[in-house]
């Protein structure tokens, strides 16, 4: 297969007609190569506008939706990024890419192990993995100026939006109990933090991050 041919289709076909215009995103998209992040049974599919399964209940966001999010995240060259859910380390790869340093947050250890492998060999050195529960996020290296969630969540807990600098954003698709998705923007000014529903947008939820179940009699 060819692995480049299918990144510029997967940008010219999915990625820029949503709206996106940022151009150092767009050439990490472009670069990094997705087949590397899934399993070898799926690196056929990597570039396929939909999630791809990477282990059990985790999946790898689809590429229009995540690039999406980042973009709204508006990362500067300078900012420290939160990478939550951090799978394989596609995510933290392209947001290392934009940012001047990522800390990447994953609970599974073979996928922690697997994304602290890829990364460096290709290429990005400013990006560490950390193994943890995801909901506590990494405080010891708070505030972040941006934090991705790589899942669908019911809420986005506090836990993680206190890791937020001031100014700082936090990007996530927010899930209602019958699966519909709005990708929304978190953003902190001094204590207060707002919320505004960006796009429409259905991917699995994040382990942890589920609904609670609903009190029957």
């Amino acid at each position: 297969m060819d692995y480049a041919a299918a990144r510029f289709n997967m940008v010219e076909g999915q990625i820029k007609p949503n709206k996106v215009t940022n151009f150092a995103l767009l050439n990490a998209m472009a670069n990094i190569p997705r087949e590397l992040f899934v399993p070898a049974s799926a690196r056929g599919i990597a570039y396929v506008d939909e999630d791809i399964r990477i282990a059990d209940g985790r999946y790898l966001v689809e590429p229009m939706v995540l690039a999406r999010l980042i973009d709204h995240a508006a990362i500067e060259p300078g900012d420290i990024v939160l990478d939550i859910g951090c799978g394989t380390g596609y995510s933290s790869a392209v947001l290392g890419k934009l940012a001047s340093a990522v800390v990447a947050v994953e609970s599974d250890p073979d996928l922690a192990a697997r994304a602290t492998e890829l990364l460096p060999q290709i290429g990005v050195d400013n990006a560490v993995v950390v193994e943890g529960a995801l909901r506590e996020g990494y405080p010891g290296q708070a505030p972040y100026q941006a934090i991705l969630i790589n899942g669908s969540v019911a809420e986005v807990p506090e836990s993680l939006t206190d890791q937020l600098a001031d100014g700082g954003r936090l990007v996530v698709v927010v899930a209602d109990r019958d699966g519909v998705g709005r990708a929304t923007l978190y953003q902190r000014t001094g204590r207060a933090l707002s919320r505004r529903a960006l796009f429409d947008a259905s991917t699995p939820y994040l382990p942890g991050f589920e609904p609670k179940p609903a009190f029957q009699f």
